[in-house]
């Protein structure tokens, strides 16, 4: 469009336009400063007035004098010629950067610091500008600089199970079948399965085994200091990531799937052992019979950090059952000093109550930082081998009868008539000096020496080798030999396919 004065400052614009309430008055006021007269177009009434003195008006900065008053039915209003705003929408696709100016994103205030999960950027989508939490873009980032990195818990697919597949008749403590799972209390008697998956929302996440455990003899009212707990330990050198005891601690995320018949709430916590402090967090079995995927967050703790070492410093509990001395108290959101009242003071399962009841889980992931279900880092499968030898570590079957019929356990040599030693190399560093678990059967072993044969019953430990940092080598000796010969060189297996000899060796937290 034609303009007079200067050029209007944007491409899509038209000229300012002010309107005026009139009265009987002369002096009015601009919304723009201007030079002068000739900067505006006046009109009264419809009639475009002539600017000047001795003519309709004169103005000056933002007053306006009128040679004449105005009536109060007066119509009036002013077009600054030199001032422009912007009236009109771009077209699509006009606006280009060498249209903005060169500072719009430094002139910008800088972040101070991490972004809240809800603070956006924006990013292009096949040059379609989006929008993009940062909860999202954290998340995706983590899972895409952790892939190299192995995961925290062990064995979390319950793929493992060097021990047994099924152990029936379970009333204490210990390991019985998948490994680095190990099951504390006393409340009932239990029969715990290596289970295989074949249907159902966990297998259709891509686990095919689970840890699962049935109630066989009931105790509904258990002893006030009676427990029942799913648990796994860690060494304190595994958690250096977690930066417990500093400044900069991290948030604790805990994901698995579960199956349960009995609806309820599970107490499930972190208890580091080499402070005595204490966390804890719920999850609901909604649905009886059904794997349902459950998510805990755990707050950071500045205070006390974990022994740089290869002894036990933290324990992650699912409280299945327990008595008064451990539900009794309040359920801690935030670290604590350890208090036995407060282990299972939210837990509602009661799992020894019935002999119809049952617990499963598999799935099992530990995570640095707070996720929820919707921005959780994926699960990460290791292949079978990386598994095996990871939880070899800590347990490591040599030999079995179920496995390999006779099974062959080791070279050595004969030192005297009732004692022979037995070598063999460990496949992985185990985490400290081994314990030997040989089943005593009545000659259920075999020596081979000098072109004759000699039974015996057992093998004990005997002059290893060991390191500082773990057992690398073991030797062995028999129990139960007569009548050999010393300085003979010797190998042995077992003697028998049904009599369940076997060689294996601890080195369990």
């Amino acid at each position: 469009m034609p303009y007079i004065g200067n050029s209007p400052a944007l491409k899509y614009a038209s000229f300012a336009v002010q309107h005026f309430t009139t009265s009987a008055t002369t002096t009015y006021t601009l919304d723009h400063a201007v030079a002068n007269e000739n900067d505006i177009r006046l009109v009264i009434n419809n009639v475009i007035q002539q600017p000047g003195s001795g003519k309709a008006y004169t103005a000056s900065a933002t007053t306006l004098t009128l040679s004449a008053a105005t009536s109060g039915t007066d119509t009036m209003y002013c077009v600054f010629l030199g001032k422009a705003v912007q009236t009109v929408v771009p077209p699509a696709g006009s606006v280009t950067g060498s249209t903005l100016a060169d500072d719009v994103i430094s002139a910008q205030s800088a972040l101070g610091a991490t972004p809240a999960d809800t603070d956006e950027f924006l990013v292009s989508d096949a040059g379609v500008l989006k929008r993009v939490d940062y909860s999202y873009m954290k998340a995706s980032t983590t899972d895409e600089f952790r892939s190299s990195a192995g995961p925290i818990f062990y064995n979390g697919d319950m793929q493992v199970s060097q021990r047994a597949t099924t152990k029936t008749g379970i009333t204490g403590s210990g390991y019985y079948t998948v490994d680095r799972m190990k099951v504390v209390g006393d409340i009932g008697t239990w029969t715990d399965t290596q289970e295989t998956l074949t249907s159902g929302n966990a297998f259709n996440a891509g686990f095919q085994k689970a840890y699962r455990t049935d109630c066989t003899t009931a105790n509904a009212s258990p002893s006030s200091g009676s427990a029942k707990i799913f648990t796994q330990y860690f060494e304190g050198r595994d958690l250096g990531m977690f930066k417990k005891g500093t400044s900069n601690a991290e948030k604790w995320t805990l994901a698995f799937w579960v199956k349960s018949n009995k609806t309820g709430t599970g107490q499930v916590n972190l208890l580091d052992k080499d402070n005595n402090r204490l966390i804890g967090a719920t999850y609901t079995i909604s649905v009886a019979n059904t794997w349902e995927h459950k998510v805990c967050n755990y707050a950071a703790d500045t205070t006390g950090s974990f022994d740089n070492d290869n002894a036990r410093s933290l324990d992650i509990e699912w409280w299945l059952d327990s008595g008064s001395d451990f539900d009794s108290g309040t359920m801690p959101t935030a670290w604590e000093a350890e208090a036995n009242a407060d282990s299972n003071a939210s837990g509602t399962l009661n799992l020894g109550d019935n002999t119809a009841n049952d617990w499963a889980i598999t799935g099992v992931q530990l995570e640095v930082g707070e996720y929820s279900a919707s921005t959780l880092p994926p699960y990460q499968f290791e292949t079978y081998g990386n598994n095996l030898a990871r939880c070899q570590r800590y347990y490591y079957l040599h030999a079995d009868t179920a496995q390999d019929g006779g099974p062959t356990i080791g070279n050595g040599s004969i030192y005297n008539a009732t004692t022979a030693q037995i070598s063999v190399d460990l496949p992985v560093n185990m985490r400290t000096n081994v314990s030997i678990s040989s089943v005593n059967v009545s000659s259920g072993y075999v020596i081979f020496h000098n072109g004759g044969t000699t039974n015996y019953n057992y093998l004990t430990v005997g002059n290893g080798t060991y390191t500082s940092a773990g057992c690398t080598s073991v030797m062995m000796d028999v129990s139960g030999a007569t009548s050999m010969t010393g300085g003979q060189a010797c190998w042995t297996r077992g003697n028998s396919t049904g009599a369940g000899v076997m060689c294996a060796f601890s080195a369990e937290l």
